[in-house]
């Protein structure tokens, strides 16, 4: 099992001094992974979770991070594709890739928010089949020397696009989505499956046997794809019961850890524990160095061990 960190990228511990610091101090303490996610706007009376208010863009976060790093990898979890085109993204993730020296991994979603939608121009008809065909147009722009694409949805001229990613390939694609089509999209295509921050990981396992089985089904190895959980952290928070769903990664830290290893049991193959849901770190409402200081105990006391 790897154990991953998410960046500080949402609310009062998101600034440029923990998000350079956190970095490193995850690194420093055998972290896999170091992660990040997409909030673009919050509308106006919707009662949005605090973790949302304020969101820096998972790129730029990336990219930032990656010049005081060397080995911990970047990644996101999700950027929703409907609201940049394939090309604009491919140039992204292979700048990230290439500033990282091989380390970014990239987590697409399909989007929810209608307002998100609105705001972008972007139409939430056939999102499943867009993605498709996205995924499509990444690997053209990553891996061909002279790329081009014609789609139903997308279309790219013959062009040259440079720098290539520094991966062979480009770097691993890891879809979202809970719906079973998006579960079965994840085992066809993508090189891992990522959870949502609200799956029940209670039935993580049901989950797992729709993607691999759309994997064997498409002739590849089912055991390759990776599988990877979004732990939102609360620590000291009350657990909530595996038989009646669970959201969370909640209670003592030891209860964390074996939490954990329950995930890993059912064929999880990545955690990543995210700070950015909890209310005492990820709102905009607290004071920055107290989120930064429960943060730290917290990074501290579930680092992997080595």
């Amino acid at each position: 099992m790897k154990i991953g960190f998410g960046a500080p990228v949402s609310g009062a511990w998101a600034t440029p001094e923990n998000l350079a610091s956190f970095a490193a101090r995850a690194e420093q303490a055998g972290y896999d992974s170091l992660w990040a996610f997409q909030r673009l706007l919050v509308p106006v009376g919707s009662g949005m979770e605090p973790v949302y208010h304020s969101v820096l863009d998972p790129m730029v976060a990336l990219g930032f991070a990656a010049a005081g790093t060397s080995r911990i990898r970047l990644a996101v979890a999700v950027v929703n594709l409907p609201f940049v085109s394939p090309a604009v993204l491919a140039k992204q993730a292979a700048t990230v890739d290439v500033l990282s020296g091989g380390r970014h991994d990239l987590g697409l979603g399909i989007g929810w928010m209608p307002e998100e939608f609105e705001a972008t121009g972007a139409s939430m008809p056939r999102r499943g089949a867009r993605a498709e065909e996205y995924v499509a147009v990444l690997r053209a722009l990553w891996n061909e020397e002279v790329s081009s694409f014609s789609g139903e949805f997308y279309s790219v001229p013959a062009s040259r696009v440079d720098p290539k990613p520094v991966q062979p390939g480009g770097p691993p694609v890891l879809l979202g989505g809970n719906a079973p089509a998006a579960l079965r999209r994840a085992g066809r295509l993508a090189d891992g499956w990522v959870t949502s921050s609200r799956a029940d990981l209670s039935r993580i396992g049901e989950g797992i046997e729709v993607v691999r089985s759309a994997a064997r089904e498409a002739g590849r190895d089912r055991e390759a794809v990776r599988i990877i959980c979004r732990g939102v952290v609360r620590a000291g928070a009350e657990a909530v019961g595996r038989d009646g769903g669970r959201l969370l990664l909640s209670g003592s830290f030891d209860q964390i850890r074996a939490d954990t290893d329950w995930l890993a049991g059912r064929g999880v193959t990545e955690v990543f524990y995210d700070l950015n849901w909890d209310p005492q770190i990820g709102s905009p409402e607290v004071d920055p160095a107290s989120a930064a200081r429960r943060a730290g105990e917290i990074l501290d006391a579930l680092a992997p061990k080595r």
